[in-house]
């Protein structure tokens, strides 16, 4: 039989439990895909059914995902998380420069009725907020520090294609054409077996996480390297493309 794939740990104590989420994994089994992997199957596999996900990440979102094992420390996590006493800490990499250095984005947001499993701005819908900083530019694209202060689903994903720059490669706000180094350095050579994009899914990283320990009170702060796909793409726009 095959060994359950070895998960990424972060950090672990007798109460928390923090996991590199690989881009491509589900957080949690979905009904409508039964033969889907996912970070929680994998957890009960290598033994650490016992601890439960406080948030889940989406699919194409690489970085961390914070567990508890205690359900009172889950619980107090839980109703932490979309208030300031958690920072979150996203990376993005967008199509597109943001007109300022520094913005806060507030919308509200719904489920589309017309396209399952998106979001959309809506009168009706419930707020969200993120403060956004950012980091790099390169030439019609950015690397963008997003901190979010609320917990809706997309909502960076939403608040960034708002103003005109979507994730790059998302497939439901942005244009999804994945990052090629084809169109960043000059003189490019086509491989004889075609060319691997360097970022194929929504550009975006949950990087770190900032919060008192919920027995201890210490505080705690667990960073999560970028997934591969994200530090090849940003070697190469730093390497062949200027602002």
């Amino acid at each position: 039989m095959k060994p359950p794939p070895q998960l990424d740990v972060l950090f672990e104590d007798e109460v928390l439990l923090a996991l590199n989420k690989p881009a491509g994994l589900l957080s949690a089994p979905d009904p409508r895909e039964k033969d889907s992997d996912s970070l929680l199957q994998r957890m009960q596999a290598r033994n650490y059914a016992d601890f439960h996900q406080i948030h889940h990440l989406d699919r194409d979102t690489s970085g961390i995902v914070l567990c508890a094992k205690q359900p009172d420390a889950w619980k107090r996590l839980f109703g932490w998380f979309a208030s300031p006493k958690i920072v979150r800490r996203y990376l993005c990499l967008t199509r597109g420069i943001p007109a300022e250095t520094a913005f806060t984005l507030e919308l509200p947001l719904a489920p589309n009725p017309q396209r399952h499993g998106r979001m959309m701005v809506a009168k009706h819908g419930r707020t969200a907020r993120a403060v956004f900083q950012i980091l790099e530019i390169f030439r019609n694209y950015a690397l963008v520090e997003a901190r979010p202060e609320t917990g809706r689903h997309h909502q960076i994903r939403v608040l960034l294609a708002s103003k005109g720059t979507p994730l790059v490669a998302d497939p439901f706000y942005g244009d999804g054409k994945p990052l090629l180094l084809s169109t960043l350095k000059r003189n490019f050579k086509m491989p004889s077996e075609g060319e691997r994009p360097l970022i194929a899914r929504a550009a975006l990283h949950a990087a770190s996480l900032e919060f008192p320990h919920p027995v201890t009170g210490e505080p705690m702060k667990i960073e999560a390297p970028l997934s591969k796909d994200f530090a090849i793409s940003l070697k190469h726009l730093r390497k062949y493309v200027g602002r």
